[in-house]
Formats: structure tokens, C-alpha cells, sequence
């Protein structure tokens, strides 16, 4: 039942034919047809529920319930409303709507959409969006069948030899602007406004792993979102792969900017992609220790260009990675970052050499994964003499890849938000 507030009589659970829930699914019974009693309704409560319906409406999509209203009123189950709910005709609400951006047909994974043929036998077929109709459209000979789901494991050659360096899949001439000559980008710059700034570092991670751990990891998943997302793809710009990495000087190789210099670049980077047409920046930012410096140029860059910027240090997908695994304080080159790594370059992983160390302080509030940990620095060395500080021995590809999975799928999900946004729908919900 989908009733809110169900009760049992005998050996029946019957709805209570009050909610707003009751009414809405009375009403839609009503409009095909079919008989509420099957459900549990009284006759009393199908009057009360579709009296209900008229006064106080029902809480779906405005054309689905006008076109509810609709039908309700062509089989004379109620009088056409004076008010509020009105009866008007929206025949798409009963086919399978396909809308390029939040809908598309490859939005579910290839082996799932044969169920599009069950849904098509109870829908009077199918149709897409082009610009403000919809259109009819025959899911039989539809080329994006076939297309990939964006989530599925990459099969190239580039995913089987662990050469990952390259785009994904081999692709990227739409949306990598390193790839494009000018007239290229002038022409990509005015079908999308949102752009990917991936920054990393080129800094210590422990024993067992690359030094361009960060560097590589925020440019790859850039390249990911981008692919994911649906035409037209965010621009991914160019990485930068040093960051603010001093706290791990004491540790042969790493290569460290000053806060006041990367901040300054990417102010740069961010003024002129402003110039370019880019109204809406995200900064995949694959070393914490950024953070801060790229917070101030996000917050420059939105004074001079008024244009929004935001910077993603994980915070859309965290809370989903940190249930995944087992470690506190689990903060760098331990068991997600091991995992992450093993999943795509696992040649450059040394699990011999993985140690675990996962740090322990003194009050809570300096806990780093704490939701009441306060921000604070330190210099790597006096907390972990191998530089780790995690467990990397609890690593696996098999974690790694539903970490990607999941960091791709967060950043999608707010690009493609941004892409349908005006700077004024963003800054307020407009209906």
C-alpha cells in the first residue's frame, strides 16, 4: 500500500482513504477505469478521496495532474474544478517521456532496458523531448539503445593495459579544450557555459604509490564527469598538477606551490575562462591541502567576473565513500586512495610496501574525518613517518572502483544541474 496510514481488518491491510496519497491513486484508478475496490477502498472513500481531489489537488507534476483532472472529467467522475486543479490535456503524461538531459534512454544500463518493453505495455508509447515538444519516437529502431550507460566499466584497450592517462575511452575532442584550435573552442564555448578545472598535487603518498597520485586522479575524474554527462559535455580545461603541498616537504619529491601562488593562477585561469564564455566553473580539486587557496580564487573570481564558481574536494560524494570503508582518519594514501589507485593504475601500486598507519590525536575536534573536526595544519612528519595516513593495507580494486563510480556519479549529477541553470535559477529556485 501506498497509503500513509494503513490499518489491518482481518486478514487485510485496507488504506485509510484520507491522505493525499489515497486520493491520488483513487483518482488515477477512476481516470483508466479500474475498479478502487480491488485496492480496499469503500465506496465513501472514493467519493470523500476524489471530493478531496477537487478542493485540495494532489502533490505530482502539474501536467500530470491537470491531465488526471482531464480525465477524470471526460468519464464525468468529478465537475470540472473552478479552481486550483484544472482540467487540461497532456497527452505525453501517458507514454514514457524521454527528455535528453534528465531522462535520457541510455540513463538506465543496457542490460535493464528490455523493461522498456514491459513499461511500453502499459503506455500508449513512447516519446522525446526536442526543444519545447514532445515528440513520437519507436524505442525499436532508437540508435541511443544502444548507446553506453555512462557508469559502465570502460572495455577499451586503454582500460585492459592500465593506460589510463589518456581520456577515457579514447574520447574527449568535445569537451577536452586542450584538443581544439580556436575556432573550436569559440564554437564549444557558445553551446556550454560550464567548465571543469581539475587541480592536483605532485606530492609524497607513502611508500606504495605514484607521487602524481593527485594530480592524476583529479584530471582523470574530470575527464570522467565530462564523458558521463550528456551532450553538451562540460569543457574540461587543462590540469594543473601542483598544489600546496609544503606540509609534505620533508618527504623526497614532492614538489610544493605557495597558497598565495596557486590561488593566483587560478584566479588567472578563471578571469579568462570567464572571457571565454564559461558562466559556471567547477574545480575538481584532488588534493586537500588546495582547498583553501582554491577557495579564495573561487571567491575572486565570483567578485570580478560574477560568475559562479564552486570548488569540489569531495564534498558531494564523501558521505557515500566514507560507508564504503572501514578506516577513520583515513585521509591520505591509505585505504581509499590505495583502492582508487589499484582500480585504474595498478601497475604503479606497490602492496608489498602498503603500510598502515592510521593516526590517533588527542581531542576529537582534530579528528580529520569528524563531522565536528575543526579545520587545522600540520606538517605530515610529525604525525606519520611513512607519510601514510590510513591503512592502506585494506585496499582493493574492487573498492577503488565503486569509489570512482560514485565520485562520477556526484559530480555528474551537479553539472548536469548546473548545465539546465540560469546564474539567476541558481542563485534562487524559480517555478
Amino acid at each position: 500500500m501506498s497509503c500513509h496510514a494503513t490499518h489491518i481488518e482481518g486478514d487485510r491491510v485496507h488504506p485509510c482513504g484520507a491522505c493525499e496519497k489515497c486520493r491520488r491513486i483513487v483518482g488515477m484508478l477512476t481516470a483508466i477505469g479500474a475498479d478502487p475496490s480491488d485496492c480496499g477502498y469503500t465506496p465513501q472513500q472514493v467519493d470523500r478521496c476524489l471530493k478531496d481531489l477537487v478542493e485540495k489537488g494532489v502533490h505530482q507534476e502539474l501536467e500530470g495532474a491537470e491531465q488526471l483532472a482531464h480525465m477524470l472529467v471526460k468519464r464525468g467522475a468529478i465537475e470540472a474544478p473552478a479552481g486550483g486543479l484544472r482540467p487540461r490535456e497532456h497527452s505525453e503524461t501517458l507514454r514514457l517521456r524521454f527528455h535528453p538531459r534528465r531522462s535520457p534512454v541510455e540513463s538506465i544500463p543496457r542490460d535493464l532496458r528490455p523493461a522498456y518493453t514491459l513499461f511500453l505495455e502499459h503506455a500508449e508509447g513512447a516519446v522525446s523531448r526536442n526543444g519545447r515538444i514532445w515528440q513520437a519516437c519507436d524505442l525499436r529502431v532508437s540508435d541511443a539503445m544502444t548507446k553506453p550507460y555512462p557508469f559502465e566499466k570502460r572495455t577499451s584497450s586503454s582500460a585492459s593495459t592500465g593506460n589510463s592517462d589518456a581520456p577515457p575511452d579514447g574520447k574527449g575532442a568535445d569537451y577536452c579544450l586542450a584538443q581544439m584550435t580556436w575556432p573550436q573552442a569559440e564554437s564549444r564555448f557558445k553551446q556550454v557555459d560550464v567548465a571543469l578545472l581539475p587541480v592536483g598535487a605532485i606530492e609524497q603518498h607513502g611508500p606504495h604509490l605514484p607521487l602524481d597520485t593527485d594530480a592524476h586522479d583529479a584530471d582523470y575524474l574530470a575527464h570522467k564527469v565530462a564523458e558521463a554527462c550528456s551532450p553538451p559535455r562540460p569543457l574540461v580545461l587543462p590540469l594543473i598538477a601542483y598544489g600546496v603541498s609544503y606540509h609534505h616537504r620533508d618527504f623526497s619529491g614532492t614538489l610544493s606551490v605557495s597558497p598565495e601562488t596557486q590561488a593566483r593562477l587560478v584566479y588567472e585561469i578563471g578571469m579568462s575562462a570567464a572571457r571565454c564564455g564559461v558562466t559556471k566553473l567547477v574545480m575538481i580539486n584532488g588534493h586537500g591541502g588546495n582547498a583553501p587557496a582554491l577557495h579564495l580564487a573561487a571567491q575572486m573570481i565570483n567578485r570580478d567576473a560574477h560568475i559562479f564558481t564552486c570548488v569540489d574536494t569531495g564534498e558531494t560524494s564523501d558521505a557515500d565513500v566514507h560507508e564504503m570503508i572501514d578506516t577513520p582518519n583515513d585521509v591520505h594514501a591509505g585505504e581509499i586512495e590505495t583502492s582508487t589507485m589499484l582500480a585504474i593504475r595498478p601497475h604503479l601500486v606497490d602492496l608489498e610496501r602498503a603500510p598502515r598507519m592510521v593516526p590517533r590525536f588527542s581531542s576529537r575536534y582534530l579528528d580529520f574525518t569528524s563531522k565536528r573536526g575543526v579545520g587545522w595544519y600540520a606538517y605530515t612528519k610529525k604525525i606519520s613517518k611513512t607519510g601514510v595516513m590510513g591503512d592502506a593495507t585494506k585496499a582493493t580494486a574492487e573498492k577503488g572502483e565503486k569509489i570512482w563510480e560514485i565520485m562520477t556519479r556526484r559530480l555528474v549529477e551537479l553539472v548536469e544541474d548546473l548545465k539546465g541553470l540560469s546564474l539567476d535559477e541558481i542563485y534562487q529556485r524559480r517555478y
